[in-house]
C-alpha cells in the first residue's frame, strides 16, 4: 500500500503480529481479548514513547554515584471511551508514571459523527507528552474531536502521539487532514470500510469483546 501519511509508524514486530491476530479471532473469549489488548498496548507504547522528552539526574548505585535520566515531564494518557480503556491498561504497564485523563465519545450510526457523554481532562496540558489511545481508528471523526478537546486545553500536535490496535486509511487520512504531523502508531493498516463504517478486516466492535456485551 503507497504511503498514506508521513507520520504514521506501523509497528510490525513479530509478538505484535501473532497477539493481533488472536485479537482479530472470532473465537478469541473475552478474557483473552482483554488480556491481549493490554499486552499489545504495552508493546506499542515503547515506540509510541520514543521521542519523550528526558532530564539527567544524579543518582547513587549500590556501588558508586551515577548519572542517569528520567522522564521530563508527567505523561498524559487520555483513552477515547470506552475500549479505549483496555488499551490504556498497556500503556499504564510500561509507564506507570502516567497520568490518566477520559473523554467518553460514541458515533452517532447515522451521520457518523461523534457524540461525547464524559469529559475529564486536566485544565492545562501545556508542555505535556500526551498519548491518546483508541483501539480503532476508523472514520478518524471522534479521533480529530478529542485531539481539538486537547488543543484546546494547551496541548500541541507535536508532543501527542495516537495509539491504535488497527486503523482504516481513511481514518489516516482524516486524522493527517486535521493535524498534520500527528505520529499515529497502530499495530495494522487494513484494508478500509465497510458501507457501516467499519474496519475491515478489522476485529469486531473492541468495546463489546473487550467487556463481554456482545449479543448472544
Amino acid at each position: 500500500m503507497a504511503e498514506i501519511c508521513s507520520s504514521l509508524i506501523v509497528v510490525d514486530h513479530p509478538l505484535i503480529r501473532h497477539k493481533l491476530t488472536l485479537l482479530r479471532c472470532k473465537d478469541t473469549p473475552t478474557p483473552l481479548f482483554r488480556a491481549l489488548m493490554k499486552e499489545v498496548g504495552c508493546l506499542l507504547t515503547i515506540e509510541a514513547t520514543r521521542s519523550l522528552p528526558l532530564e539527567e539526574v544524579d543518582i547513587e548505585t549500590p556501588v558508586r554515584a551515577a548519572r542517569g535520566v528520567r522522564l521530563a515531564a508527567v505523561p498524559l494518557v487520555v483513552p477515547i471511551l470506552r475500549a479505549g480503556l483496555g488499551l490504556a491498561d498497556g500503556v499504564l504497564a510500561a509507564m506507570p508514571e502516567a497520568d490518566v485523563a477520559h473523554v467518553g465519545v460514541y458515533r452517532d450510526e447515522e451521520t457518523l459523527h461523534p457524540v461525547e457523554y464524559l469529559e475529564r481532562l486536566p485544565r492545562d496540558v501545556t508542555g505535556r507528552p500526551v498519548l491518546v489511545v483508541d483501539p480503532m481508528l476508523a472514520t478518524g471523526n471522534s479521533s480529530v474531536y478529542v485531539i481539538k478537546l486537547l488543543l484546546a486545553h494547551g496541548a500541541s500536535v507535536g508532543s501527542m502521539v495516537f495509539v491504535s490496535l488497527v486503523a482504516a486509511p481513511e481514518g489516516v487520512k482524516t486524522l493527517a487532514a486535521a493535524y498534520p504531523g500527528l505520529r499515529i502508531v497502530t499495530a495494522a493498516l487494513d484494508e478500509g470500510l465497510n458501507d457501516s463504517a467499519y474496519i475491515v478486516p478489522g476485529l469486531g466492535d473492541a468495546g463489546d469483546r473487550l467487556y463481554g456485551t456482545l449479543e448472544r
